[in-house]
């Protein structure tokens, strides 16, 4: 989170992050406590993440989520879609969410990624069975604009949180 916090600080317009994989950290506790049933606790691990969003949309700060999904859903996707409502969206996010099958034409970078004020991206690498590899900054010109349009075509498409069904 520290990290995060450092970077959400310096963000003055815009906040915009891509997620295209299917399952992430599956021995996460929040995703443990899910799979038991036990929603509430699985959201009280994420709370601090919810207060930051809070403060950073607070200030002005246009935070955008959109996630590519395999569907059927995968038990990872429905758990964070679980989460959405009462996660990032009472933290001021926008969420949406494109079927896979939809985004075929895209062109997509490697990796999920946060893209800040159109300026600065973090690559969210991960290992193969979810686990985090460790952030990559890059504010390379080419690869800002190939995220920029990546997650405006995504989010054009996309359907909204609210109107999406697991």
């Amino acid at each position: 989170m520290a990290d995060y916090r450092d970077e959400f600080s310096a963000v003055q317009r815009s906040a915009v992050h891509l997620e295209m994989r299917d399952s992430y950290i599956r021995t996460d506790p929040g995703f443990i406590a899910w799979q038991g049933g036990r929603l509430d606790e699985a959201l009280e691990r994420y709370g601090e993440w919810r207060e930051l969003m809070q403060q950073v949309t607070g200030r002005g700060v246009a935070v955008r989520r959109a996630r590519i999904v395999s569907e059927p859903v995968s038990d990872y996707i429905r758990y964070e879609y679980d989460l959405t409502e009462q996660l990032n969206l009472a933290g001021g996010e926008e969420v949406r969410w494109l079927p896979r099958r939809r985004a075929s034409d895209i062109a997509l970078p490697g990796n999920d990624f946060w893209l800040f004020d159109d300026r600065t991206v973090r690559f969210n690498h991960f290992t193969g069975d979810g686990g985090s590899a460790g952030p990559e900054v890059v504010e390379e010109p080419a690869v800002v604009k190939l995220c920029s349009t990546a997650f405006e075509t995504v989010w054009s498409r996309a359907v909204p949180h609210e109107d999406y069904e697991v």
